[in-house]
């Protein structure tokens, strides 16, 4: 393994700082594996935060739906984008300022309780439009929206994740909703507050304080580049949206430091690869040629994809594997990657 053998990867960090959809819950259910890691942590007192660009909770309900999954935690280890965003308007405007909402009643909430009014139509004459995830998001609220931006209101977007993970696959997130926003107004928002802009995991750094900081997240556009612009190391496990074919194929912003399935990478040296790997270690051979990677040998499938990222990312091979042995192919077709 390109682990150090015996060598705990959490072991190195002060504070681990955790996405929430797709690392540790599924929706409303928790992703196997992860009640246990927390109760871990928390049985060895290590300080860990939780980092979401879903604007549709507020920081306490974030935590008391982990706290009900088994996952206790308090809302001063809950960072969201509706938070960040709701305090960045509060240093820039004036108190009771009105600001156009759309989004969940918990964006409404967080922007109240910062001291500033929100309101629902561009008639109010908002000096702000901030703009998050809302199951109920729909037309009207993008109407009111175009009118106010188009009237000299600042255009605020809690994030711009193009999907958010569901138990029937992948479905249109907050970015998707920006992105036709964006297309009505021919023009970008002002400011977007959440991954992979790299201001919640470098709040979640300074709790650290001296120590070391992990981000541990399953999207590479989001938590894994917010966790590269925060300067942070980062852990990417594949319970989420990003897969191995999307990491080989990863811009250099996008790289995560580990890789894991799961979890247990935290806790398990065998349960996690630091990547790019050595091409020619633990018992997998991985060249590229002509424009592909060649995979053969036998050994961990994580061995594998720590051989093939140090050639995708050298060779700019991307996601083109072949395979040339016959446990290479079983491995590749288990991560998505056979043609």
């Amino acid at each position: 393994m390109t682990e150090v053998a015996g060598d705990r990867l959490v072991d190195g960090y002060a504070l681990v700082a955790f996405d929430l959809d797709g690392v540790i819950y599924l929706i409303d259910r928790p992703i196997p594996g992860a009640v246990e890691a927390l109760g871990a942590l928390r049985a060895e007192g290590r300080s860990v935060a939780f980092a979401t660009n879903n604007a549709s909770r507020r920081s306490s309900e974030v935590a008391d739906l982990l706290t009900g999954m088994g996952v206790p935690a308090d809302p001063a280890e809950v960072l969201t984008s509706a938070v960040a965003a709701a305090e960045l308007l509060r240093d820039r405007l004036p108190a009771g300022a009105a600001v156009l909402v759309v989004g969940a009643e918990a964006l409404r909430a967080e922007i109240r309780a910062v001291g500033l009014t929100p309101v629902d139509r561009a008639d109010d004459a908002p000096v702000a439009v901030v703009q998050g995830y809302g199951p109920q998001v729909g037309w009207v609220d993008l109407a009111e929206a175009s009118v106010a931006i188009r009237g000299g209101a600042t255009w605020v977007a809690t994030n711009t994740d193009r999907t958010l993970p569901s138990g029937r696959g992948p479905l249109p997130g907050n970015g998707s909703l920006v992105a036709a926003l964006r297309h009505a107004l021919d023009r970008a928002p002002d400011v977007v507050v959440g991954k992979p802009e790299p201001a919640l995991f470098a709040t979640a750094a300074r709790r650290a304080g001296t120590g070391r900081t992990l981000v541990v997240g399953d999207r590479l556009d989001t938590d894994i580049e917010g966790a590269r612009r925060a300067g942070l190391d980062s852990l990417l496990v594949l319970t989420g949206v990003s897969d191995v074919p999307e990491l080989l194929a990863a811009a250099e912003l996008r790289r995560p430091t580990h890789v894991a399935a799961d979890l247990a990478g935290l806790f398990d040296p065998a349960a996690v690869v630091r990547v790019p790997g050595d091409p020619q270690a633990g018992g997998w051979s991985a060249t590229a040629v002509d424009g592909t990677a060649e995979l053969g040998g036998a050994g961990r499938p994580l061995d594998a994809v720590a051989a093939l990222c140090a050639v995708a990312w050298s060779a700019g091979t991307g996601a083109a594997v072949r395979p040339v042995s016959p446990e290479a192919e079983r491995v590749l077709a288990g991560f998505g990657l056979t043609r």
